[in-house]
């Protein structure tokens, strides 16, 4: 059967998952620049305990890839009753992972704080931010499964109306906590944090009530007992735990960059969090398009079209490009306009510039190379996935620590996103041309 994918198919699958990534970044954009106006101190804290829950949450994460890249392969190989058979086996990891992990932040987290932070300012505060953030982490875990479902059905407008959900709650609840307005408690910090749990229970509760509703009577059989298969459940897990390493190892290498920014001192840490927020707005579009790299290379191998795989590939990376350059463009163009968003202090907003400048050079690299690198997952050859970007993530850590010990830019730090990009794009596109990833059986 010939496969051939659209720029429209592509854009239908890349939309809605780029408007789900934009649920967290949402969150870090409202947060931020409802903070921004408190000081630096309270931006480093949002910032550095932000990472530090998502360092936790990027397991679930990577077994939700896992989930995804065989829903996809099951969808493409019309075996649409297996669909529901996996995600109630993906429902019962993530319970068990979802309580172990809030366990861990509950018991532990102002330990590794503590060890991780020199700021004594914004310690305390980030022990505010967690906890009330550490709550909402079984809700993200499952959240994640959810979109893995419905991105490898192909039908992603549901994470639409999830983000949608998402977005509203946590502004609302970001107005009222955060500076006590309409006769609400002024929580500062804390309520950021209060504002972002009640938007990702807000989430876990529609895509629940929407999943029941619309898929219990369907082919899928999802909602539906299933008899616990161990054959199933050790299949997925072959897949989803190298891919549940690779996250949470490159995901604690982002986490390990900010650690060391804090280490420059409180206004390096402020400048970071205003720069990452603007950076993740920028990526969103990467994340998404690489996501629907992955589904589509799963797909087309399912139907037996392996061969398709490189004109999927730069079809996607083409439509990536067409979305990315203009706001790149725009955000170069006036970046001090948009800094001013977060923050009042004129002079510090000029110092936030030069970071803002690397990070539009970077998105570009960071989209190409993260396409090849979904594409290598989407191959089911989750292992190979991770051993390639552990090698990149290496020299990653190196180069992070040497701009932070003998400079005192913050740009320069910032650098590192341009060499990970290359360095993904070059290793990953050698592996898809010259490995034998089409032989895989998943």
């Amino acid at each position: 059967m010939k496969t051939q994918i659209t720029s429209k198919e592509i854009w239908s699958i890349a939309l809605p998952i780029m408007l789900g990534y934009m649920a967290q970044t949402i969150i870090n954009f409202t947060d931020t620049a409802f903070l921004g106006h408190l000081g630096v101190i309270a931006l480093g804290a949002s910032m550095l305990a932000g990472l530090f829950y998502f360092v936790f949450t990027t397991v679930a994460t990577g077994f939700a890839v896992g989930i995804q890249i065989m829903v996809a392969r099951r969808f493409g190989e019309k075996k649409y009753d297996r669909i529901g058979v996996i995600f109630e086996h993906g429902s019962l990891f993530v319970f068990i992972l979802g309580s172990i992990l809030f366990s861990v932040l509950y018991f532990f987290s102002d330990r590794l704080l503590l060890w991780l932070i020199d700021s004594a300012n914004i310690y305390e505060s980030s022990l505010e931010y967690i906890k009330y953030r550490q709550f909402g982490i079984i809700f993200v875990c499952f959240n994640f499964l959810y979109r893995a479902l419905y991105v490898g059905i192909s039908n992603t407008k549901v994470i639409t109306y999830s983000t949608i959900i998402m977005a509203v709650v946590n502004i609302i609840l970001d107005y009222c906590l955060i500076f006590g307005n309409l006769d609400f408690p002024r929580m500062g910090v804390g309520g950021a944090a209060l504002a972002s749990f009640c938007a990702e229970a807000a989430a876990f509760l529609f895509f629940t009530l929407y999943s029941y509703f619309t898929l219990r009577k369907n082919e899928f059989g999802v909602f539906k007992f299933h008899k616990l298969e161990a054959v199933l459940m050790g299949r997925i897990l072959k897949i989803s735990t190298p891919t549940m390493i690779q996250k949470l190892f490159s995901f604690g290498v982002w986490f390990v960059f900010f650690v060391l920014i804090e280490k420059m001192g409180e206004t390096a840490t402020g400048i970071s969090s205003i720069t990452r927020s603007i950076y993740m707005i920028l990526v969103t579009p990467c994340f998404a398009f690489a996501t629907t790299t992955n589904t589509l290379v799963s797909r087309v191998i399912g139907e037996g079209n392996s061969d398709k795989v490189f004109s999927v590939i730069n079809k996607v990376l083409k439509n990536y490009l067409l979305c990315t350059l203009p706001i790149v463009a725009f955000v170069a163009i006036f970046p001090l306009q948009i800094v001013g968003i977060y923050t009042d202090d004129f002079n510090f907003a000029q110092l936030v510039v030069p970071s803002v400048f690397v990070i539009c050079s970077g998105t570009v690299f960071q989209g190409i190379g993260n396409a090849y690198f979904e594409a290598v997952s989407g191959t089911g050859n989750t292992s190979a996935a991770l051993y390639l970007e552990s090698v990149i993530l290496v020299v990653y850590v190196l180069f992070v620590f040497a701009m932070t010990q003998f400079t005192t830019r913050v740009e320069f730090v910032w650098s590192a996103e341009i060499l990970y990009g290359v360095l993904l794009g070059i290793i990953c596109f050698l592996y898809m041309k010259y490995a034998g990833w089409n032989k895989l059986k998943i």
